[in-house]
């Protein structure tokens, strides 16, 4: 069964591709990772499949129907631009945005409650929104993305901002609700956590899907050799090495990607250093991301200017 399903979906701004012909499924039950450049089509993707905005061609389905203002009700969206009414109490602003996807208060009360519980905000309830840490704030609007118990919760970057404690608290809150059964949209520039959380992995670039799978799925499609270093030289020692096409130096470690032996190399680095680690790996997703989405020489480089 599927939650969200996309065909052929394209949407123009202007002369401007920003969605090209897009075509995904988001498993029921499932953490989907939205993932991509700035500027690359995620934000229009999500827009149309909660039917802000319409496709120039193609469908979406949502919850087995068509895309609608109906189905918003069984939607929780939380969005990369945040806003919050300042001067409404947590506990009133809570009852009010459930009761506009059409929950009873007596029904919300108890949710508000154990949410509020939750993300330990329990004392929070009368205090007003502008009297919040951004941190407790940002968790009162994920709160009010999901007080009206939705089948599906769209979140746009919900971790951005937030320190490691409110981070790890909003993550296991993302994971009770995949456990109660609920379907989760992930968007994030985090690779690390997508590569934790998520089931299956999306990337867009450029408007057109890049990525569509598990990370292991991913993975594989990208299984040029990896190796992981750690030179008592660092990234230096690596230059220019035939074995090598490209280095992603992390500082105390390298990720090198191959295009030559692994065991050639590593005769190579033992006459130029010491060797401290050396793992055949396969590619993280932050690599793979990077290896999409770098610019090429020609972009870095800018147009060119015509000779007159």
């Amino acid at each position: 069964m599927t939650a969200i399903e996309v065909r052929h979906v394209s949407k123009k701004f202007g002369e401007h591709p920003a969605v090209q012909d897009l075509t995904l499924d988001v498993p029921e039950g499932s953490i989907y990772g939205f993932i991509g450049p700035n500027g690359s089509g995620k934000s229009t993707t999500i827009r149309m499949i909660m039917n802000i905005i319409l496709p120039d061609t193609g469908t979406i389905r949502v919850l087995g129907r068509e895309a609608s203002s109906d189905v918003r009700d069984q939607i929780g969206y939380l969005p990369e631009e945040r806003g919050l009414y300042k001067k409404m109490q947590v506990g009133r602003l809570l009852r009010y945005y459930g009761r506009l996807k059409g929950r009873a208060p007596a029904d919300l009360d108890p949710v508000i409650k154990r949410w509020l519980g939750k993300l330990q905000l329990a004392g929070w309830a009368d205090k007003r929104i502008d009297q919040l840490s951004k941190g407790m704030a940002q968790k009162v609007q994920f709160i009010a993305a999901i007080v009206a118990k939705p089948t599906l919760v769209i979140l746009d970057e919900p971790f951005s901002g937030l320190d490691p404690v409110n981070a790890e608290s909003l993550r296991d809150a993302v994971l009770e609700l995949r456990r109660e059964g609920t379907t989760i949209v992930f968007s994030t520039h985090d690779m690390l956590t997508a590569e934790k959380m998520c089931d299956r992995i999306f990337m867009i670039f450029r408007g057109s899907k890049v990525l569509d799978g598990s990370l292991d799925e991913i993975q594989a499609q990208h299984a040029q050799d990896t190796v992981r270093l750690r030179l008592s030289g660092g990234a230096a020692a690596l230059t220019g090495l035939p074995e090598i096409e490209s280095v992603n130096d992390h500082g105390n470690y390298q990720d090198v990607r191959l295009n030559g032996s692994p065991q050639a190399l590593l005769q190579r680095l033992i006459q130029k250093t010491e060797v401290r680690h050396f793992e055949i790996t396969k590619p993280s997703l932050h690599d793979i991301f990077v290896r999409i989405a770098r610019p090429t020489d020609a972009e870095l480089a800018g147009p060119q200017k015509v000779a007159s």
